[in-house]
């Protein structure tokens, strides 16, 4: 089972089915798997790599392997150990959110967006968390129509943080989520392949969308 960075738990699950897990036993895993204190979702907890299980192995068995993984690079990154005001969850959702949003060298960059939007009582606004309601990928721009959907994982309808990872994040995103670049930056667009950049001023911010 290979889950890469970034994956859905939705896009996840089918890989079990291929390998021939039944529904019945994973769905059973899902509702009984040891995650660590104050995490609320399997989402996030399903560490991206590729996994190998020898025939007859259970769902249950798989899935917590996973997440046990998940935990470790979790502890690695120092995830556990943040003197920040975030809990463990809401950096792995903070992860989640950078991973979505842009390329490895962005991250730390995108993970201090994050914070200077929070900290000024802006919404997040991106757009990843409604392709994650919407359940649809590849589409850059969102439709005036999706960004009023009602769910509280829309960052353009509810403000902080959403409720839960929106993906299963890797190790680089952890390590953003926690080691933010300093910076003022309060938007960022990315105008071409490797080339995202970052303002504080709307207007700039406007210019580059054009």
């Amino acid at each position: 089972i290979n889950i890469t960075e970034g994956a859905w738990l939705s896009e996840i699950l089918p890989q079990f089915y291929a390998a021939e897990f039944s529904k019945t036993d994973v769905s059973s895993a899902l509702n009984s798997l040891s995650k660590p204190s104050g995490f609320t979702s399997i989402e996030g907890l399903l560490f991206p790599a590729q996994y190998s299980f020898a025939s007859g192995t259970s769902a249950k068995v798989a899935l917590q392997s996973m997440v046990d993984r998940a935990v470790r690079e979790m502890k690695e990154a120092g995830i556990f150990s943040s003197k920040e005001k975030f809990t463990p969850q809401q950096l792995l959702i903070i992860a989640s959110l950078v991973q979505a949003e842009g390329n490895t060298e962005d991250f730390s960059k995108i993970s201090q967006v994050i914070r200077n939007r929070l900290t000024k009582g802006m919404p997040l606004q991106f757009d990843s968390t409604v392709h994650y309601v919407k359940k649809s990928r590849g589409s850059v721009f969102l439709s005036t129509q999706s960004t009023l959907i009602n769910s509280p994982y829309n960052t353009y309808r509810r403000y902080g943080l959403p409720p839960g990872p929106i993906n299963n994040p890797g190790a680089d995103a952890l390590r953003a989520a926690i080691n933010p670049t300093p910076g003022d930056w309060l938007y960022f667009i990315t105008v071409a392949p490797f080339d995202t950049r970052y303002t504080s001023d709307i207007n700039q911010f406007n210019d580059w969308k054009v």
